[in-house]
């Protein structure tokens, strides 16, 4: 599935869990990981040096990638590295498109540190408009990535633009043999007491029913057996969060839109609140691309 792996890289990557779980799963389909390292072209970076004019946030890039590299080849990984100008989320997008990755993995936090929001971040961007898949991760401490994948967890609501998602999350389970959880949510957070409410909660409860079934269905076509099917009710970032932690998931593969996407805005979807608070990686899936 993921024979390359396109890795974006800044100056915390070279020790964090998220550089590690890529290697694992380059161990995984003896894949290679492309190091790469975009120098900001909308900062001012050019500087003089011994009277030579440099570029400072391309010998930056030089020395990170480097570091990275001696991090993946003590890991015994086959690696590439490369370092370019541009702005980064387009940038590391047109990348992984131009030179047809199958993954693009990143961490959920940039230059300002692990307490940084995800919010507008260079990882948000990419995957709002990535049609590669793309693998996030939070690098905190006190959390630890799993691999392989034992349970993984699809979350649906039945719509077309999350058929990729959905097809993509049980491939790698299949290749995995990992159990998947099936989540649907009933957002019945503002729904009232009255007749219409009624009638709209049992709508959505049968809409539910539907996405679930048409998930195991495809997985019976894809070979997968180990399932575990669930409806919940409640906010759909908060439940999919509380479902990951209370079900030991090791995995996350969900849409970036769904019902409510207009245009793949992505931002305040549930898409982006569970990349930026899911303590386990989330693969997020374009409903665009073949």
């Amino acid at each position: 599935m993921y024979e390359r792996i396109l890795l974006p890289v800044d100056e915390s990557t070279s020790s964090s869990a998220v550089l590690h779980h890529a290697s694992e799963l380059a161990h995984w389909d003896d894949a290679e990981i492309q190091l790469l390292f975009v120098a900001d072209t909308t900062r001012d970076s050019v500087t003089v040096v011994d009277n030579d004019v440099v570029d400072a946030l391309e010998r930056e890039g030089e020395s990170v990638v480097e570091e990275a590299a001696e991090t993946l080849k003590n890991l015994g990984v086959d690696y590439s590295t490369d370092v370019v100008q541009g702005n980064p989320a387009p940038t590391i997008v047109e990348y992984a498109e131009e030179y047809d990755y199958d993954l693009v993995v990143m961490p959920t936090h940039g230059r300002e540190g692990i307490s940084r929001q995800l919010r507008g971040s260079v990882t948000e961007k990419v995957v709002r408009l990535s049609d590669r898949p793309v693998l996030t991760a939070r690098m905190k401490p006190d959390e630890e990535l799993t691999f392989p994948y034992e349970r993984v967890l699809i979350p649906t609501d039945g719509s077309r633009s999350t058929k990729r998602a959905t097809s993509h999350g049980l491939e790698l389970a299949a290749e995995l043999d990992a159990t998947v959880h099936v989540l649907s949510v009933v957002d019945d957070s503002a729904l009232g007491f009255d007749v219409r409410s009624m009638l709209s909660g049992e709508e959505s409860e049968r809409g539910a029913n539907e996405a679930i079934s048409q998930v195991v269905e495809e997985a019976n076509e894809h070979g997968v057996t180990k399932l575990a099917e669930t409806i919940e009710h409640g906010s759909p970032s908060a439940a999919i969060r509380e479902y990951v932690e209370g079900n030991d998931i090791h995995a996350v593969v969900m849409g970036t839109t769904g019902r409510s996407g207009v245009d793949r805005i992505l931002l305040g979807s549930v898409a982006e609140e569970t990349v930026r608070s899911a303590p386990v990686p989330v693969i997020t899936v374009s409903p665009d691309g073949e």
